[in-house]
């Protein structure tokens, strides 16, 4: 029987879509899989996670090993090993906790991964960042089908407890003697949706500080009128703290900033009054009042600058006042030769952002000018070993959802990310470079 050429191609052209449909329908159940582990704070389910991550470094061939610094807290650490193990090796960081939802403001369960008729995966770590995670994996898995070999060692580490600070997680795997011997050049970490065609780079991010503020007085009944009252004390600083946030925002608003460039100030509670079975004792002042607010520092403000302000402004003690202020130095922040911010370069002379930069275009991807990361990721923690590390979530054309209501993200973007991490991670694992990389680590 004779078989035409035209009949040919198209069987193989249907054998290839067949094969390609299966393939994208296989990485988004994986990713479903992921999503689906609930590990939401305050009691993540960090063991399913870990044993997911363990599987899927079976079914590739990476080396793996479970660190717990902390009990009950474990790091999942896969290798890929490289062709020369002398030169500094690449790390990709992702967090494994996501933050709670409040399930009845979900269109979906937010532990369902349910996929709409659009596409859109809705899921709790859909954006932040278990995308992410998945993403490394399945670029990983790509590489390897393809036959490509990395010279340079791959490390990819999954860590608990980001989203509560990071410090029994990406911390302490930071400052162990395991991370020191794993001789890390460049760490990629998370980074944010972009709205737009381009995707977000950050070089930096700003310090979170944490700042309460007490107010202090004699209780009085409801009806009297009288000065220096705990309440009225803190109404003064709350409005005090709004006007300085304000004038940081109107930088932002009319474009001479960006968000992460300028000190951000959002009260995240207030707390008074005296408790009673029905609510409060409404004719009773109350003695103590406090407001709690979340503070994050940009690179290059100045600290010190921020400290004065909060104790002769914002809580002076001539008004009754006492304050708490927890807040992260970076052990690098500063260059004391220079007295400039302790930054990742973001020029082509750099040689791991240029590999980056190359390695986008290559994926037909496209840059948005660096940032600094309006929050803080555990990138910090690695950047103060003298490593540098770049946040980047290959997330286009994607509302900014992460620690929203019905967080999502379109699989069409979650696959071209992959397509995304493949070309990054052959372009860092190709470069040769050399056995030291000391010009890279001094440009930092």
């Amino acid at each position: 029987m004779e078989v035409s050429l035209n009949a040919i191609v198209t069987i193989l052209l249907f054998i290839l879509i067949t094969s390609s449909v299966q393939s994208s329908t296989e990485i988004i159940t994986r990713f479903q899989q992921y999503l689906q582990i609930n590990t939401a704070h305050p009691n993540p389910k960090y063991y399913g996670a870990a044993d997911f991550i363990i599987s899927q470094a079976k079914s590739l061939n990476l080396g793996f090993e479970t660190l717990e610094f902390v009990k009950g807290k474990p790091v999942v650490l896969l290798k890929w090993t490289g062709k020369n193990q002398n030169l500094p090796s690449i790390l990709l960081n992702s967090h494994t906790d996501v933050v709670p939802a409040e399930h009845s403001k979900w269109i979906y369960p937010p532990f369902d991964a349910n996929v709409d008729e659009f596409g859109d995966i809705y899921a709790r770590g859909s954006q932040d960042m278990k995308c992410v995670g998945l993403q490394y994996l399945e670029a990983i898995r790509r590489l390897k089908t393809s036959g490509f070999q990395p010279i340079r060692t791959v490390y990819l580490s999954f860590v608990p407890d980001e989203e509560i600070g990071g410090r029994t997680g990406a911390k302490k795997l930071a400052e162990s003697e395991i991370f020191s011997k794993m001789n890390v050049g460049i760490v990629l970490d998370e980074g944010l949706a972009s709205p737009n065609e381009t995707y977000r780079i950050f070089y930096a991010e700003r310090s979170a500080w944490s700042l309460v503020i007490k107010a202090t007085g004699s209780p009085g009944h409801g009806a009297k009128l009288y000065d220096n009252s705990a309440m009225e004390n803190l109404l003064k600083s709350i409005e005090s703290v709004r006007r300085f946030r304000a004038s940081q925002f109107d930088m932002v608003k009319a474009g001479l900033k960006a968000e992460g460039e300028v000190i951000s100030v959002n009260m995240a509670f207030l707390q008074a009054g005296t408790p009673s079975p029905t609510g409060f004792i409404m004719n009773l002042q109350p003695s103590e009042a406090e407001a709690g607010f979340d503070i994050r520092l940009p690179p290059f403000a100045d600290p010190a600058s921020l400290e004065k302000r909060i104790s002769e402004e914002w809580a002076p003690s001539t008004r009754n006042m006492t304050f708490k202020l927890g807040q992260y130095k970076p052990k690098t922040q500063i260059d004391d030769k220079s007295g400039k911010a302790h930054i990742s370069p973001t020029d082509s002379s750099y040689a791991w952002w240029k590999l980056l930069e190359d390695a986008v275009k290559k994926a037909n991807g496209k840059l948005g000018m660096p940032e600094v990361f309006p929050a803080s990721t555990d990138a910090k923690y690695f950047r103060d070993q003298g490593v540098p590390a770049i946040g980047f979530s290959p997330m286009a054309n994607t509302p900014i959802l992460l620690h929203d209501h019905n967080e999502f993200l379109n699989q069409a973007e979650y696959l071209k990310g992959i397509q995304m991490y493949e070309s990054i991670i052959k372009e860092f694992t190709s470069y040769a470079g050399s056995e030291s990389d000391e010009a890279s680590r001094e440009d930092l």
